[in-house]
């Protein structure tokens, strides 16, 4: 486990292949010796001098493909290093998606990528069939033609997410698929060795039935919007529940850093939405404000904050941010 004593330094468990060595990242700090837990969000943009070995900030649910990003995504990517991200997880909802997001992960060191098929997708092609709308634009695909490129690609898989159940958009009537859809991903990511990352909708209490059922462990929950009991059940089974950017301004989020164990909590944007301001586009770089937040409500260093979340990305990931 790390330790996050001044002047100590923190020695990673492994480096990435690609890049520059982590002595030149700007991930590895001091941060102008403002340690205490009451930094501010704000605090965090001050210059920064080499001190620690530190592997860095990470972002395990983003949506670098989406529209939102086409122009300047370079300057994102930037804006991500600048704050000492290491590591974006870029999740694919859907066939389309999903190639976008291999492509830019060849592209981008910074990018890893995520496989999956959001759960109304799963079912998309059957509820516009039964002529039920949905607001989606753009190319549609059957959930067999999904699935079937996900397990040809699952070996340059990271993770495979973002996949679950949704209660909100899809009727009870779809439930059935929905399912058969989800324990087919489950089951690819167990046997390929994958860890899971997970959406779900007004169908939180059955995502975890199912997971539990079939074995899953290495689960992250993305934007959990159920009950505090239901995510310290979560917890207890040994899955991970990511927090976005707008936790300062959400009391369920703030809730959840607060409550939960702190082995068990990651950074996410779900960008670009979620940020600390509303109405305004989010970005993976937004993940220094909900660490500060994290060192604020825990009463600890940022260093040692960012230690923690950092070995719980290990821990589930198996690989350093």
């Amino acid at each position: 486990m790390h330790t996050c004593r001044v002047n100590t330094p923190v020695t990673p468990h492994c480096s990435r292949a690609k890049g520059p060595g982590r002595d030149q990242l700007p991930g590895v700090w001091e941060l102008g010796g403002k340690l205490s837990g009451e930094s501010s969000a704000r605090e965090l943009t001050v210059p920064l001098t080499p001190r620690f070995c530190i592997m860095g900030l990470f972002d395990v649910h983003a949506h670098l493909t989406h529209p939102q990003f086409t122009v300047d995504l370079g300057e994102v990517l930037a804006r991500a290093r600048n704050v000492g991200v290491t590591s974006i997880i870029s999740n694919g909802l859907n066939l389309q998606d999903n190639r976008a997001v291999l492509e830019l992960a060849a592209r981008e060191d910074l990018v890893r990528p995520a496989l999956g098929l959001y759960p109304v997708d799963a079912v998309l092609r059957d509820m516009r069939a039964a002529g039920v709308d949905y607001p989606r634009e753009g190319e549609e695909h059957t959930a067999e033609e999904a699935l079937s490129f996900i397990e040809g690609h699952v070996a340059e898989a990271f993770a495979i997410g973002e996949v679950g159940l949704d209660g909100y958009w899809v009727p009870e009537a779809f439930w059935s698929r929905q399912e058969e859809v989800f324990r087919r991903l489950v089951r690819l990511a167990l046997d390929a060795n994958k860890p899971l990352i997970v959406h779900t909708r007004k169908r939180e209490s059955r995502t975890l039935e199912l997971l539990s059922e079939m074995g899953a462990k290495r689960v992250n929950w993305h934007c959990f919007g159920s009950k505090l009991k239901l995510a310290e059940q979560i917890a207890a089974l040994g899955h991970y529940v990511s927090i976005p950017c707008n936790a300062r301004r959400s009391e369920s989020f703030a809730k959840l850093l607060q409550r939960l164990p702190r082995e068990r909590l990651l950074l996410e944007t779900d960008c670009p939405y979620l940020g600390p301001i509303a109405g305004e586009r989010n970005e993976p770089a937004n993940v220094k404000d909900t660490l500060a937040f994290a060192a604020e409500l825990w009463g600890l260093p940022v260093v040692a904050v960012l230690a923690r979340f950092e070995e719980n990305y290990f821990n589930l990931f198996g690989a350093a941010p």
